[in-house]
């Protein structure tokens, strides 16, 4: 016999329930009648009619014995039902996924090889939830999403996260998820102790007699000392237009992360930044994320702490307001003062430069060539055995 060359293949599936309400107004019977006639409750029935509850093999016999149609014939109904509806579900998760694979910027993970090149869209989709781990793209957004409740921070080139917000540069969705799972990868890589409060707040204090070392060593030595106290201390090389400075949050209950982001930046940016993601560390919920970027949504509080904890854990609120108040107004003269001062109290000039830039006590362009300008990018920090040379 010959194949037929002209199949029907509707885009659509009749529901059982709407075959159920034209057989109970050919018969003139209720719902709540047919319902007491197959032992079902109303609601049951009316749901099997808005298609909310599934047609069961026992029921399509019960509905054979009072209306007459066969049991297979029901159940055939409904099973095309539930796969057209089904399909149409797989074809909106696919649309949703291949918008989704257009967010994130495949090209670069394929680069630094996080991902090898996807052979088509379904690829895509199935790698970069393995980069992720995660199960599905809607769990991607409920783990990852800026709807999760994340906090971000930008910065645009003068300070660190702490003192550089601008809330008319924003990175991309995608990106910022890059961003955070890289920094997820490489906090995995380092060993830490279990966290202690304690041991950290030594270490903050240890690590701020660092700043005037070349950033190199200081940095590899900031992570040993951050690993002993059990955070994970990364830098993470910048997405293309990416404008973060850093993140912080926590990995698991004993340990947190603090992600510095290795782009060009000055000295001051840098450790500002460091500072102000180890005050969310020492100061705020477990439950949150930083990622500093959108704090008018609800954690302004928060970014002013961690402002004004960095800004008096590098130098005392007494030892700044009495530095200011005797600051001259020649330039010359406020370089001589401003180096003095970063001197005596054993950090970088650049950092008080930034300081004084974010107060507006001075002019952004102004002594900037006391900063150091940095490219931390190919800087890799211990990532494992860190804490047992110490």
């Amino acid at each position: 016999m010959a194949e037929a060359t002209n199949q029907f293949n509707p885009d659509y599936a009749v529901a059982p329930g709407s075959i159920l309400e034209e057989h109970l107004e050919v018969k003139g019977m209720s719902r709540a009648e047919f319902a007491r006639r197959c032992g079902r409750s109303t609601r049951l029935i009316s749901e099997i009619i808005s298609g909310k509850a599934p047609l069961k093999p026992r029921m399509a016999f019960e509905f054979e014995r009072i209306l007459g149609l066969g049991a297979n014939v029901w159940l055939g109904i409904e099973a095309d039902y539930r796969l057209h509806r089904a399909k149409k579900a797989l074809e909106r998760e696919a649309a949703v996924s291949v918008k989704w694979v257009k967010t994130l910027p495949v090209k670069e993970l394929v680069k630094r090889e996080y991902i090898q090149q996807p052979k088509s869209n379904e690829d895509a989709v199935s790698k970069l939830l393995a980069f992720f781990q995660v199960g599905s793209v809607e769990a991607w957004f409920n783990y990852y999403g800026l709807s999760s409740g994340f906090s971000y921070d930008f910065s645009y080139g003068f300070s660190g996260a702490a003192y550089c917000y601008s809330p008319n540069i924003r990175s991309d969705e995608g990106d910022l998820a890059i961003y955070r799972r890289l920094g997820e990868i490489e906090a995995q890589r380092q060993e830490c102790k279990g966290y202690n409060k304690s041991r950290f707040h030594q270490a903050i204090r240890d690590i701020r007699n660092l700043t005037r070392e070349p950033i190199p060593e200081a940095l590899q030595q900031a992570t040993k000392l951050c690993n002993e106290a059990g955070v994970a201390l990364v830098l993470v090389n910048p997405l293309p237009k990416m404008v973060l400075s850093g993140a912080a949050w926590w990995l698991r209950p004993d340990k947190a992360v603090i992600e510095l982001t290795a782009q060009c930046m000055s000295d001051d940016q840098l450790w500002l930044t460091f500072f102000h993601e180890a005050a969310h560390i020492l100061l705020h919920n477990k439950k949150d994320i930083f990622i500093d970027e959108k704090i008018w949504q609800g954690k302004e509080r928060q970014e002013n702490e961690a402002d004004e904890w960095a800004a008096n854990t590098l130098v005392s609120k007494a030892d700044w307001e009495g530095f200011v108040a005797t600051l001259p107004r020649g330039e010359e003269a406020r370089e001589v003062a401003v180096e003095s001062f970063a001197q005596a109290q054993g950090i970088t000039a650049g950092i008080v430069v930034g300081m004084l830039q974010h107060k507006r006590l001075i002019l952004r362009k102004h002594l900037n060539h006391l900063k150091c300008q940095l490219n931390l990018e190919g800087l890799v920090l211990p990532r494992s055995g860190c804490f047992a040379e110490m």
